[in-house]
C-alpha cells in the first residue's frame, strides 16, 4: 500500500478546471455511487470528527472505495485535517494511504463553483465572501479560471486582516476586482451570491431582509442560513438523506438535489428574481473519486509504501 502525501499532490500541479471537470463528472454520476450519509461526531463545541465513505466508478470499468475521515479542532493548525484510504473495489485491494487535505480543498471549491454556475443568476457580478480559508479559496481559484472572461467583484468580510491576505493570493487575476465590508448584513445585501466557507458560525449572519431578489447563497458548512430555509424559494444540495434531518427540511418550498438538475429531472434557476440556497454538504463520492484520479496520476513515481503484513491464511486465531 502506498503512501501519497500532501506533497506528493502539490508536486503534480492538477490544474483547476481538471479539478472542475473531475467534480462535474461526479455530480452527473452521482446515481451510480453507493454513499452512505457521512458519520458526524462533535466532541466538544467547535470540533468534529467525521467519516465518509463511498464506492464510485470512474466511468471506465474501475471500481473505487474508500473512506475519508476529517476533523476539525479550532486551536489546531490548520484546523481542518482529513486522511483517506483508498482501495480497488472490483477486488478489494487497498492501494494507498493518501493526505486528503489539497483534496477537501479542492473539491469543496470546486463543487462552490459547480453550483454559482448552475444555480447564480446569469448576469451575477458581486459575490459575498464569508470564511476566507482554503476551501474559499479554492472556490474563487476555480471559478475565476472556469470563467476567466467574467469580472467578478468580490465583496470580502473583514476578520483579522485575512482578506488583505485574500486580495494578495489573487492580485494577478485579471478578472477579479475586491471591496471589504464590516459586517455580515453588509456584505449580504447587494450580493448577487454569497459563499460562505466558515466552519464554525454559532447563529444565522443576516436578517431576511438582507436576501436581495435574485440571490444564490452558498454555505459551504451548512452554517449560519436556517432563517433562509424558511422563505427562499428553493433549496437544493448535493445529496438528499444529507440534508434531510436538517430542522426546517420539511418547511423548504421547494427541495432537489444538484444532480437531478444537471441531468434534466428537476427545474434549476428559472427566473432572475428567485432566492436560491445551494447546501454543498460535501459528500464523499467527490474525494475518492479525486483519489483515484491521483493515485492514478502517481502509479509510476516512487513512493513509501507500507506492507500490514495481513493474515495469508483462513485460520490464524
Amino acid at each position: 500500500m502506498k503512501v501519497i502525501s500532501f506533497q506528493n499532490i502539490i508536486e503534480l500541479h492538477i490544474d483547476p478546471v481538471e479539478a472542475y471537470r473531475w467534480t462535474t463528472e461526479m455530480i452527473e454520476r452521482k446515481a451510480n455511487a453507493l454513499m452512505p450519509p457521512k458519520i458526524s461526531m462533535k466532541p466538544g463545541d467547535g470540533i468534529f470528527c467525521n467519516v465518509m465513505p463511498s464506492i464510485v466508478s470512474d466511468g471506465q470499468g474501475g471500481l473505487w472505495g474508500g473512506v475519508k475521515v476529517v476533523t476539525r479542532y479550532p486551536h489546531r493548525i490548520p484546523s481542518l485535517d482529513s486522511k483517506i484510504l483508498l482501495y480497488d473495489a472490483n477486488n478489494g485491494d487497498f492501494q494507498c494511504i493518501m493526505d486528503a487535505n489539497w483534496i477537501t480543498a479542492m473539491r469543496t471549491g470546486a463543487v462552490a463553483a459547480h453550483s454559482i454556475q448552475l444555480l447564480a443568476k446569469a448576469d451575477f457580478k458581486t459575490i459575498g465572501l464569508v470564511g476566507l480559508g482554503n476551501s474559499a479559496r479554492a472556490a474563487i481559484h476555480v471559478l475565476a479560471k472556469v470563467q476567466p472572461e467574467r469580472e467578478i467583484n468580490l465583496r470580502l468580510l473583514k476578520y483579522k486582516e485575512q482578506e488583505l491576505d485574500f486580495v494578495k493570493r489573487f492580485r494577478n487575476y485579471d478578472n477579479l476586482t475586491f471591496s471589504f465590508v464590516d459586517s455580515t448584513e453588509d456584505l449580504v445585501k447587494g450580493s448577487d451570491v454569497v459563499v460562505s466557507a466558515a466552519t464554525y458560525l454559532p447563529n444565522d449572519i443576516a436578517p431576511d431582509n438582507c436576501f436581495d431578489e435574485g440571490i444564490l447563497v452558498v454555505p459551504i458548512h451548512t452554517l449560519g442560513f436556517t432563517n433562509c430555509d424558511l422563505f427562499f424559494d428553493k433549496v437544493f444540495a448535493d445529496d438528499y438523506d444529507h440534508v434531510s434531518n436538517f430542522r426546517y427540511f420539511d418547511k423548504f418550498k421547494s427541495f432537489a438535489e444538484v444532480s437531478d438538475v444537471v441531468n434534466g429531472k428537476a427545474k434549476g434557476r428559472e427566473n432572475s428574481r428567485e432566492r436560491i440556497l445551494a447546501y454543498n454538504i460535501g459528500v464523499s463520492m467527490h474525494d475518492i473519486n479525486f483519489a483515484a484520479r491521483i493515485y492514478q496520476m502517481t502509479q509510476s513515481a516512487d513512493m513509501p509504501a507500507i506492507d500490514l503484513k495481513e493474515p495469508r491464511e483462513k485460520f490464524w486465531i
